[in-house]
């Protein structure tokens, strides 16, 4: 897909990329600047999604400080999963490549970075990731075992977004990283994260397939069938069956039937469970070595101590939507309530499927409270120790360790730190059953929340598909919220828009959002993203 110029504005380079779901037969898109990402092979659709449109807005001014990790991350790493024009089409790895890249620039510029000291109680949690033999199990096991993958990838101000699909195994991986205090923990999330959460994937899979044959006893269907059948047999004649004995097969058939139902539900469940699993410990991963990461630089680079960044990931695989969020980004479903499934009738209503982790939230800001007694002040100003505002983050370890806040100077370091950390990495986990009734999923940083309700998302998303089917819904939230941004600050959007990153970080945020279009109607779209 082309690159679209979306916004002018002087001195700002535009780049676009998107997504639309293979049509088994071969439908060519209607716009004439949209083109087919797809081969015109045929492939299964095996997902629940047709299409995905993007868009990014920076407000923020800063520096991609790629020098992290020896530089390696943004020389080599987010290179090979960036590409701001257009999806791009790439193998599945038989390994983590990238993190082996990683893990031996690590060894050789850091010392021992690739071996962060383990907890006094061993956990797979916090065991250095970068430890682990990275070819097993491979990527190719599982849920992942496919011939390509489509990646795309970019960054707006301090937000970093990543899109990653596979058609032929029925999954798509969306993140955005809306990164503070500097752009190194969402380079790091984007760099790293994905990786190491298909690592963990793939350790679950194997786990779930040997769950299976525990659960079937090692028998096929078929074998169950003669399991039953034996029964009727005399020898290795077939008697004439009786009417007994043609209920009995039946029943024993329906039996058969119910109890592997009941037994795949169950491990269905347990699979479930095992990917939330698995997203929580690649987070867990990625906050452990990223931190260990800090202390070996923060002599250099102390203002690495004080960033940090929201994440929220977003898994759809077949009909199960898995969301991991820390902070205030939002997944926002749109569903039809009381809706006729055929022709999608009801009124269209906004479900969060997200927590917000922020001291306005009363449940997060009682749990800060009652985490720390001994603290008579753990939020100040309606900011966690008078320092931010979201309760939950990734990173910004001089809230979370003592050293790590020594590590700065003046006016920043934080006073009174009685009982570190305040920040809490234990992300909220959440899978919702993709039915009939929904219609799409917004997904976006805090920066669109900023300007608009999830009932206001969703009813201006909806009207514009419902208006536009071939247009691109995340463009048109973003241009909206510049619309309001600038009426706020009395602007035109074309004043806002000649105000410079950095200077205009005082009219709106940082800004990324992806819609999904859930279901298998498929229409063309575009991801945009303004950097």
């Amino acid at each position: 897909m082309q690159g679209e110029n979306f916004i002018n504005s002087e001195g700002e380079i535009k780049v676009s990329f998107g997504y639309q779901c293979n049509s088994p037969k071969g439908i060519p898109f209607s716009t004439p600047n949209v083109r087919d990402i797809r081969s015109r092979s045929e492939m299964p659709r095996n997902g629940s999604f047709s299409c995905l449109s993007g868009a990014a807005l920076s407000a923020n001014a800063t520096l991609a400080n790629t020098n992290i990790c020896n530089g390696v991350i943004g020389a080599e790493i987010l290179p090979s999963l960036d590409s701001p024009n257009s999806f791009r089409r790439v193998p599945s790895s038989p390994s983590l490549a990238r993190l082996d890249i990683l893990s031996s620039s690590l060894q050789s510029s850091i010392s021992n970075l690739s071996c962060s000291p383990p907890s006094p109680v061993y956990s797979p949690d916090t065991d250095s990731f970068f430890l682990r033999p990275l070819s097993s199990p491979s990527v190719t096991d599982g849920l992942f075992n496919g011939m390509e993958v489509q990646v795309a990838g970019g960054a707006a101000g301090e937000d970093r977004v990543q899109a990653v699909c596979s058609e032929e195994n029925g999954w798509l991986f969306c993140a955005i990283y809306d990164g503070f205090n500097g752009r190194d923990a969402a380079d790091f999330l984007a760099g790293t994260l994905y990786e190491t959460i298909i690592f963990y994937f793939s350790l679950q899979d194997r786990e779930s397939k040997q769950d299976i044959a525990r659960a079937t006893n090692g028998l096929t269907t078929n074998e169950y069938f003669e399991y039953f059948h034996d029964d009727i047999t005399v020898g290795n004649k077939a008697k004439t069956p009786s009417r007994i004995d043609s209920i009995k097969y039946t029943s024993a058939e329906s039996l058969m039937k119910k109890t592997a139902d009941r037994k795949m539900e169950v491990l269905s469940d347990s699979f479930r469970h095992g990917v939330l699993d698995s997203l929580r410990r690649a987070l867990s991963q990625a906050e452990s070595d990223f931190l260990y990461m800090v202390e070996q630089e923060m002599e250099d680079r102390p203002d690495l101590v004080s960033i940090g960044s929201c994440v929220l990931v977003v898994f759809l695989h077949g009909d199960d939507l898995y969301t991991l969020n820390l902070g205030d980004s939002r997944a926002v479903l749109a569903t039809y309530d009381g809706a006729n499934h055929m022709d999608q009738s009801g009124t269209l209503k906004a479900i969060q499927l997200t927590d917000s982790h922020t001291v306005d939230n009363e449940v997060e800001r009682n749990r800060l409270l009652q985490e720390h007694p001994d603290d008579s002040m753990p939020v100040v100003a309606g900011k966690v120790k008078g320092k931010l505002k979201v309760t939950r983050a990734f990173g910004v370890g001089y809230l979370k360790k003592e050293k790590l806040n020594d590590a700065l100077m003046g006016i920043l370091r934080v006073r009174n730190l009685i009982s570190p950390p305040y920040i809490s990495t234990e992300p909220s986990l959440n899978v919702h059953k993709v039915s009939r009734s929904d219609h799409f999923v917004i997904v976006g940083s805090d920066g669109l929340f900023d300007f608009f309700s999830n009932e206001e998302a969703v009813k201006l998303v909806h009207s514009y598909i419902s208006s536009n089917p071939y247009g691109d819904p995340a463009k048109f939230l973003v241009e909206q919220l510049l619309i309001k941004a600038a009426q706020s600050a009395g602007f035109s959007k074309e004043e806002l828009m000649n105000i410079p990153a950095g200077r205009r970080r005082k009219y709106h945020d940082d800004v990324t959002v992806i819609v999904i279009i859930l279901g298998t109607n498929h229409r063309t779209s575009k991801a945009s993203t303004c950097v």
